[in-house]
């Protein structure tokens, strides 16, 4: 199928009016492919899509059998791949295996036979021992952020998996950094290299770096100052994101900054599955748009309209410096890039070029104005958008155009507004009926 053959379809699934070169690309290479291609493509730019569209090229048709297995480093990454590929191939069963998800539900997901399996390593191994899934019958392997999937210590868990993987006629690795070297057990001689990282340096026109100078070691009031003068003009800020190095850094400046009213939200690896579901749902809603985070947030975390990357601690490699980055300004869109400086710390030459960002000037108090329920019922209960559309607008007597983001998780849901509106519809009562059924309902 040719790109203009593709586009209509892609153009109905996703939006997109046309391909980028990369993903042209990729879809005109799929003939060539005897095994596999390399694609190097910085983040944000649609790498998802374009390894899709080879994808779609090549599976069969339904047959209940496992035909494609696609491997990304994160449970975040995971979720955006198998959004988009359920919206380009509704006709083929798809299931997502990650950590932190239900086994008992990812179990009765492959107790029917499935055509495409999205997985992290450890969860798809885990299932491939129990033989809970057969993936004998798998040609197509994609490994999506493969430098992290490959990196010391996960090595030895994708041979694995790959020793499993006895009928692959094709495999295509992604990545937004250059690659190591490849182990032998995927390393093929006819692979096919795709090069897309000089568009690095278009990003940095997109989204230029700022330097904030901090007085003191600790950086905490100049976060605060820096947050402040971004919001310049009023009491709401573009969706941030905060980069932190480390875990107990996270907890220490998210619960500085939210004594403070900073609306903020936590992100890191020891949360659960919910809440780490619920914190990048109050942050993609703008009612928590300060996201305080690790190096976590920097693969595969695709928010749509995120204004600014603060690096509140320096990355520890260029690498990460290029992930955090990539978080702002996708898909040609601009953003802003900081990153505050203690006295004593050297910038590394990667970070150049950027200008002295002063914190002298306009500044706005940050406080929140939307706030988000937190309704005890997800898709697993039946529930839909529809429903919570419904409920808030004729039970609750909120303005359609006063409802902001509604997202339904497996067991929960979440739906924004402003804080006032919010309050009249938590004074009905935590018990409420939707749906017919009563539901609890708090903020979340």
């Amino acid at each position: 199928m040719r790109e203009k053959e593709f586009l209509p379809f892609v153009s109905s699934a996703l939006g997109i009016e046309s391909l980028n070169d990369m993903q042209q690309a990729m879809l005109a290479a799929t003939p060539q492919l005897t095994r596999g291609v390399m694609l190097l493509a910085p983040t944000g730019s649609g790498k998802t899509l374009a390894f899709a569209l080879p994808l779609l090229k090549t599976l069969n048709p339904p047959a209940g059998r496992v035909q494609a297995v696609i491997i990304a480093p994160g449970r975040e990454l995971v979720l955006q791949i198998a959004g988009i590929l359920r919206k380009l191939a509704p006709a083929y069963r798809l299931v997502t295996l990650y950590g932190g998800h239900s086994v008992k539900d990812e179990v009765n997901s492959l107790s029917v036979p499935c055509d495409i399996v999205v997985a992290t390593p450890g969860r798809l191994l885990d299932h491939i021992n129990r033989r809970n899934v057969e993936v004998i019958t798998c040609r197509i392997v994609v490994l999506d952020e493969f430098d992290k999937s490959l990196s010391l210590g996960f090595e030895q868990e994708m041979k694995r998996i790959f020793s499993h993987l006895k009928n692959v006629s094709r495999i295509i690795l992604t990545s937004a950094t250059e690659a190591p070297s490849l182990p032998e057990f995927i390393a093929f001689d006819d692979m096919l290299r795709l090069d897309y990282l000089e568009d690095n340096d278009k990003l940095r026109e997109r989204a230029p770096v700022h330097v904030a100078e901090s007085d003191a070691p600790d950086k905490l009031e100049t976060l605060l100052a820096l947050l402040e003068r971004i919001a310049n003009g009023g009491e709401e800020i573009g969706l941030t994101a905060v980069f932190v190095n480390y875990r107990d850094s996270a907890e220490r400046v998210y619960a500085w900054l939210a004594k403070r009213g900073v609306p903020a939200v936590l992100y890191h690896g020891a949360l659960d599955q919910a809440g780490r579901e619920k914190a990048l749902a109050l942050f993609r809603a703008g009612s928590r748009p300060v996201l305080v985070t690790t190096d976590l947030a920097a693969r595969g975390l695709d928010v749509e309209g995120v204004d600014n990357v603060i690096h509140y601690h320096l990355p520890p490699t260029a690498e990460d410096w290029t992930h955090r980055n990539g978080r702002t300004a996708r898909a040609g869109k601009t953003g802003d890039i900081y990153v505050i400086k203690s006295p004593k710390e050297s910038l590394p030459e990667y970070m150049e070029p950027y200008d002295n960002y002063s914190l002298d000037g306009p500044k706005s108090k940050l406080t929140q104005w939307l706030d988000t329920l937190w309704i005890g019922a997800g898709k697993r209960e039946k529930i839909s958008r529809g429903d919570l559309l419904g409920w808030l607008v004729k039970e609750c007597g909120v303005p359609g155009n006063e409802i902001g983001r509604l997202e339904v998780a497996d067991h929960f849901s979440l739906a924004t507004m402003p804080v006032a509106w919010a309050a009249k519809v938590l004074s009905k009562g935590k018990n409420q009926r939707i749906k017919g059924s009563s539901r609890r309902v708090s903020e979340a």
